[in-house]
């Protein structure tokens, strides 16, 4: 293909992009454009199955019967949200064996706030409080990307991770007015998660390596500092509605902005967590990659017999 034609191409897609029209996977797209959503798709999909080790290892010991069927209904969601968006990154030429080869040899990242330890049942409040809150905040924007299959891919999610939401913060309420122990467990647990819940957002804008780029093209349609400043915003009031306190002492209402100021986050923890060294990092990657490989005997059953039906069928027909 000519560098004349290659041009033309670059122009219909970025008029396409301009007029607000879904890419599709058999449409022509800048490799860059396809790398860049192969990137964000793989790790929004890598931070679904993560983010199930966490909570997974608090099942057998939820309060109540009715608490541990609804964590059971949030994890298997959320493997269900990771089953969608490694099939929407598939359209793009990338097979799921080679997504998760990246993420297991460190290549592929997911989200930082996974590599946090969940200490107490306060942690499963907190986390869909305030972790699936910052989730929603992020993928109720992408049900507006410029690709497709991401874009239909969100409509779904966002839905169900709205119930996880209002279950999480339901646990804080609960929690907010018991004993003083289980009041001083959620104020506790808020303090833990409320920093690294602000990480998830990534990095400020003009640290950003790729929120310029993913702009241009309608990958994001808020910034990580305007996606920040919105759960801000909108999680304050709630933490005071159920007597909760946010831990930051620079936090105030701006009148003028009408909106809150905020305290400094610790940049350097974040890029530490990003790198593998936050608390959790090494325990959750080694948990994920036992499961694959203490798992490889059920693909290679699953395999072995639809061979057999495919063999069977082929028979049948001749």
């Amino acid at each position: 293909m000519s560098e004349e034609q290659i041009k033309s191409l670059e122009n219909q897609f970025e008029a396409r992009i301009a007029r607000d029209e879904k890419i599709e996977p058999k449409d022509w797209m800048p490799e860059k454009y396809r790398q860049t959503h192969i990137r964000q798709m793989s790790q929004h999909a890598h931070s679904e199955i993560i983010g199930m080790l966490p909570e997974g290892n608090w099942i057998t010991r939820a309060p109540s019967l009715r608490r541990k069927v609804a964590l059971l209904a949030k994890v298997q969601d959320e493997g269900g949200h990771g089953l969608y968006l490694y099939s929407a990154a598939e359209t793009l030429g990338i097979s799921r064996d080679e997504m998760f080869e990246q993420l297991h040899t460190g290549k592929a990242k997911y989200s930082s706030i996974f590599n946090y330890p969940a200490l107490t049942w306060a942690d499963m409040g907190a986390i869909g409080w305030l972790v699936d809150g910052a989730a929603i905040i992020n993928q109720v924007a992408l049900c507006g990307t410029s690709y497709g299959p991401y874009a239909r891919a969100m409509v779904r999610i966002c839905k169900e991770e709205s119930f996880h939401q209002r279950q999480g913060y339901e646990i804080m309420l609960k929690l907010s007015q018991g004993t003083q122990e289980q009041r001083d467990m959620a104020q506790d647990a808020l303090n833990r998660f409320w920093w690294p819940a602000l990480m998830m957002f990534g990095p400020k804008d003009e640290d950003s390596p790729h929120t310029a780029q993913s702009m241009k093209w309608k990958l994001k349609r808020k910034t990580n500092d305007d996606l920040r400043q919105q759960f801000i915003d909108q999680t304050v009031p709630q933490a005071e509605l159920i007597g909760l306190t946010v831990p930051d002492p620079d936090l105030k209402w701006n009148e003028e902005r009408q909106s809150y100021d905020f305290g400094e986050i610790d940049w350097d923890e974040f890029w530490q967590v990003v790198k593998g060294h936050g608390p959790c990092n090494k325990e959750r990657m080694a948990a994920r990659v036992n499961a694959w490989e203490g798992g490889a005997w059920v693909r290679d059953a699953a395999m072995a017999y639809a061979e057999k039906q495919q063999e069977r069928k082929t028979k049948q027909v001749s």
